[in-house]
């Protein structure tokens, strides 16, 4: 006889950290599954996150006798709904064991929550802002996935097209190769400067990139604000995230253009590729994690790197800006070794940012969706 599922919400500490935990022990046998930092979960999903100003959340678990099969979050943004005329409740965090009326029940308690609170769309996975993990994998299963994205078995975007979901919107994510040749393109590098009045920022020290970190996020608040589903975002989340990033990011692999104001008007931030540290430490830095994931940080040592985040303010935007910074990187990356970048994730349509690496010829690494349906009122 099949288990019954029950679906409880998430009521305190215990069961917080089980919502957490539950996918390590779901991917435990998949060496392509990164998990995320703990910390950085434990501060997502607490009361503590910056975003709970404009959002509502409810977190659920999945049971069957007494065992945790699944897990989701019901989120509503209603910065997001404001801006998009619209009300639609985010489903994020979702993982579930390959059985189907598991999947069903999570997505239903979403849609129920969703649905007392207005809301006519359900979409996702979506997180509270853009800066959280978003899109379903569903092609580059074969692949490891970088710990800053979402790795799920090929049974979940199955699943939810059974339940009526269709695509909204997709990231591609592709690698490009480097050598120890520059392309012939950034012999333009210094007409850029002298026609556009912007140059590279070398930051000497920690205040220097904290300071800088502090404007890459009104730069890209203003760079992302026309893309999908994107909330600027608020003063607290970014000072949140620059207290969170800022001293870890390495020098030589960021980028920061300024114009001749000492503003910045653009910035390509890359880190070393550290999947494999981050799984064998489960995720957590402490007591001993640190000592999978700090080998992986030297750049000199640790080939692949990712590309975190790219952002130019859109009058700086066709003006040479990523010339510079690609430039600035390669060189660095010939001088440290580094052969390899994991590009992150870059909506299709948005063909500008699509475009703009096409002198090292990107191939296609994974793919991932976000889902859309509508809420009947014969389903909730």
């Amino acid at each position: 006889m099949k288990p019954i599922t029950t679906i409880v919400p998430v009521q305190d500490k215990k069961m917080l950290k089980a919502f957490i935990h539950f996918p390590l022990d779901l991917y435990k046998d998949c060496e392509n599954w990164v998990p995320p930092f703990e910390d950085d979960e434990f501060k997502s999903l607490g009361d503590q996150n910056p975003s709970l100003d404009f959002c509502e959340r409810e977190l659920y678990l999945a049971y069957q006798d007494n065992q945790i099969v699944g897990r989701v979050a019901a989120i509503i943004n209603h910065k997001a709904d404001k801006k998009f005329g619209e009300i639609t409740v985010r489903f994020g965090w979702i993982d579930f064991i390959e059985d189907f009326e598991v999947a069903q029940a999570l997505i239903k308690a979403v849609m129920v929550w969703g649905a007392k609170r207005g809301a006519t769309h359900i979409k996702g996975p979506l997180g509270f802002t853009d800066m959280d993990r978003e899109g379903l994998l569903v092609e580059g299963f074969e692949r490891e996935s970088p710990f800053t994205v979402i790795y799920n078995y090929a049974y979940y975007p199955e699943y939810l097209e059974r339940m009526g979901f269709t695509k909204d919107a997709d990231w591609t994510q592709r690698y490009m190769d480097f050598d120890g040749t520059l392309p012939s393109m950034y012999q333009y590098t210094d007409l850029v400067e002298k026609r556009f009045g912007v140059h590279i920022y070398r930051a000497k020290n920690i205040k220097q990139m904290i300071r800088r970190g502090r404007e890459m996020f009104h730069v890209l608040n203003a760079a992302f604000d026309p893309l999908y589903e994107y909330t600027k975002l608020s003063e607290e989340q970014i000072e949140n995230y620059v207290k969170q990033y800022a001293p870890v990011m390495n020098k030589d692999l960021v980028a920061f253009v300024v114009n001749d104001k000492d503003q910045l008007v653009a910035f390509l931030v890359t880190m070393p590729h550290i999947s494999s540290g981050v799984r064998k430490a489960k995720g957590r830095i402490f007591p001993f994690g640190w000592m999978h994931i700090l080998p992986q940080l030297n750049a000199r040592k640790n080939h692949v790197t990712e590309g975190l985040l790219i952002g130019v303010l859109p009058e700086y935007q066709a003006k040479g800006a990523v010339l510079l910074m690609l430039k600035y990187l390669h060189e660095n990356y010939i001088r440290l070794g580094i052969k390899r970048m994991l590009m992150n994730p870059q909506l299709e349509d948005n063909h500008k940012v699509q475009t703009l690496f096409g002198d090292y010829n990107p191939q296609p690494y994974q793919r991932r969706r976000s889902y859309v349906r509508e809420l009947r009122a014969e389903e909730l």
